[in-house]
């Protein structure tokens, strides 16, 4: 009516009216290809009555609903991605909602899946609801031939050394699940450890969404990287996360429990997932910089422990050439901010330096073992946060 100079949104009556209208050629235009708007008497000025006598195209909707129907791209190909799959490992799509019977919507669905036809032997109306009936009698152990799954929706973890985020069950894996990590302590004879409980997918505790925080007391006095702490997580059917941590020594045990860990809102995960896709790569350089100090200060403790050790059976003139590249690593790693390139180099001059301190050692005992590996004198601590662990790997841990 704007050709005549009236705002139907102004008035309530008419809007209603105007929407039931558009609600019913949407619809309509899902199966022929011109739907007719007919209101009488809309709405009136002095001049007397108005009526909206027109027809809408289903090329000129679905014009109109463009950018909506785009939309509806990024979640498929997210999901995708997050699934690891590509269109062509898809078996079945299933539509939901009313508005998936749009022409437009089903064939943007079926090029999304690699051409094949969706299926419609489902009431989109309902299949949710029936989904929600199935996976309640799951849970309720009626229904036993079918499994559905849900999944975790952002990644779960700890804090270890240098305040770096260590993952134990990544971003959409199945749930129920269980996974276990081992860590140990940071420094000489740590009375505990403190445990915090991290979701998000930054690489850094201080970027992610603290769950919770809880301590394991009574770890007996030891060198740093001794002592095992064994970490477990264990979301179950219910989406609630038990976090426990065990000291393998004197089997103490201490364990909380997160409800909601996997209930965000939609809107909190996509969040959360666009920041740690655009700060990923300042993200990814950052903990390689503290994983880079964190190897040299455990690389420098176990170099002096291991020359303590080994006393008089490393050669003065050994001795003497370790000492100048141990010594300089040491006022590297107690920099604020030291260069990352140069403590690798710095790193692995003294590495090489203490191979030889191992097969000075074998020499010494008349051994015919053969000589040790690159690094066998005094290992670096296994990376923390590295994407790939086993259970027996161990982590350093901050301590209170």
């Amino acid at each position: 009516m704007m050709s005549e100079g009236i705002k139907l949104l102004d008035d309530k009556q008419a809007l209603q009216r105007l929407t039931e209208a558009a609600e019913k050629a949407k619809c309509e235009l899902s199966g022929v290809n011109e739907a007719k708007i007919s209101l009488p008497f809309i709405t009136a000025d002095a001049s007397g009555p108005k009526h909206i006598d027109t027809t809408l195209s289903r090329a000129k909707f679905e014009q109109i609903c463009e950018k909506l129907i785009q939309r509806c791209k990024a979640p498929v190909e997210q999901a995708l991605k997050d699934a690891k799959m590509t269109a062509g490992d898809i078996n079945e799509c299933v539509l939901v909602g009313g508005s998936t019977r749009i022409p437009a919507i089903y064939a943007l669905a079926s090029q999304l899946v690699g051409g094949k036809k969706p299926n419609q032997t489902v009431n989109p109306d309902e299949v949710v609801a029936v989904g929600a009936a199935v996976q309640a009698g799951v849970l309720a152990g009626d229904v036993k031939d079918i499994v559905l799954l849900d999944v975790s929706p952002l990644s779960l973890g700890v804090e270890t050394l240098g305040g770096v985020c260590t993952v134990l069950i990544s971003r959409n894996t199945t749930i129920p699940t269980k996974k276990t990590e081992v860590f140990s302590t940071a420094v000489d004879s740590q009375p505990s450890v403190e445990i915090t409980v991290l979701q998000g997918e930054r690489q850094f505790a201080k970027d992610n969404k603290v769950l919770g925080t809880f301590r394991l007391d009574g770890v007996p006095p030891a060198p740093r990287g001794v002592p095992q702490i064994e970490v477990t997580f264990d979301i179950d059917a219910n989406g609630i996360l038990n976090v426990s941590a065990k000291d393998r020594g004197t089997g103490k045990v201490q364990t909380i429990t997160i409800a909601g860990s996997s209930t965000l809102d939609k809107t909190d995960v996509e969040r959360m997932v666009r920041d740690a896709e655009s700060n990923a790569e300042d993200d990814t350089k950052r903990k390689e910089a503290v994983e880079t100090k964190n190897n040299a200060e455990s690389l420098v403790y176990q170099s002096e422990k291991q020359l303590t050790d080994l006393g008089d059976k490393v050669p003065a003139d050994l001795k003497a050439s370790i000492q100048p590249k141990l010594d300089a690593l040491r006022a590297k790693v107690g920099e604020s901010d030291p260069d990352t390139d140069m403590l690798k180099q710095m790193t692995k001059d003294l590495q090489e330096e203490l191979m030889k301190v191992g097969q000075a050692a074998y020499a010494n005992t008349g051994s015919a073992d053969p000589a040790p590996e690159p690094g066998a004198g005094a290992p670096p601590p296994p990376n923390p946060g590295a994407e790939s662990k086993t259970k027996d790997d161990v982590i350093d841990v901050d301590g209170q």
